[in-house]
């Protein structure tokens, strides 16, 4: 996947494109809103992560304008106000989804590849294993219909273990997922993280093993073979 980001802020941006890199998706990094205005509808882009403060033209500007060229790759807004009326005015111009800085980059993944799911027309939004359910549009984990309060790491760790659910997640895979702004984050970090899930899904009907000297594996504790996603 192609990623149009259109960023100012040197080293958000440049945060922003090394986690997308490590997802495998191709960034293409821009800093103010007339270069974005003409690139965007090029047609080049699988999906674009878009700035409200820009110089020379503001994202919303320049989100009007690809929508009305016919532009409708999917658009994730940032924007540092958290005012009801500016995430109106933004779903409004034609954002897919909106984002409030400060955010953590996981979020931010998980958000993006939601985005890439619905553009590719895949409707089903949720990963089950077991009668734990993640909805993947927000996201949000249920168990039985009731929400598990998780952090956004927290909820992108269980992602990928139940997308991968019944199989081996390596140490490496979980640190190029979560990794975040943080320069520190390590396997050790990992390790902590899996011991927080453990506790919070001891009574919920799945277990974390830990695969010695591999990783980790997600999977019922009656020991059946998981529901597929």
């Amino acid at each position: 996947m192609r990623i149009l980001l259109v960023e100012d802020d040197p080293a958000l941006s440049l945060g922003i494109a090394r986690a997308a890199e490590r997802e495998g998706w191709r960034v293409d990094a821009l800093a103010d809103g007339e270069q974005a205005l003409s690139e965007g509808l090029l047609g080049h882009h699988d999906m674009a992560v878009l700035d409200i403060g820009l110089p020379r033209r503001s994202g919303m500007d320049v989100l009007r304008h690809w929508r009305r060229n016919g532009q409708r790759m999917p658009v994730l807004v940032l924007t540092a106000r958290d005012e009801l009326s500016d995430r109106v005015l933004g779903l409004d111009a034609g954002a897919d989804d909106y984002l409030v800085k400060p955010f953590d980059l996981p979020e931010l993944l998980a958000r993006m590849r939601a985005l890439r799911r619905r553009s590719a027309g895949r409707l089903d939004e949720s990963l089950r294993v077991g009668e734990l359910e993640l909805d993947l549009s927000g996201p949000e984990l249920r168990f039985r219909g009731m929400r598990v309060a998780l952090s956004p790491r927290e909820l992108a760790l269980t992602e990928l273990l139940m997308s991968k659910a019944g199989r081996v997640v390596s140490k490496d895979l979980i640190v190029a997922r979560l990794s975040s702004w943080e320069a520190d984050f390590s396997e050790n970090s990992v390790e902590v993280y899996v011991h927080r899930l453990r506790k919070r899904f001891a009574d919920l009907g799945v277990v974390i093993k830990t695969v010695r000297g591999f990783g980790y594996v997600f999977e019922m504790a009656d020991g059946e073979t998981p529901l597929a996603p």
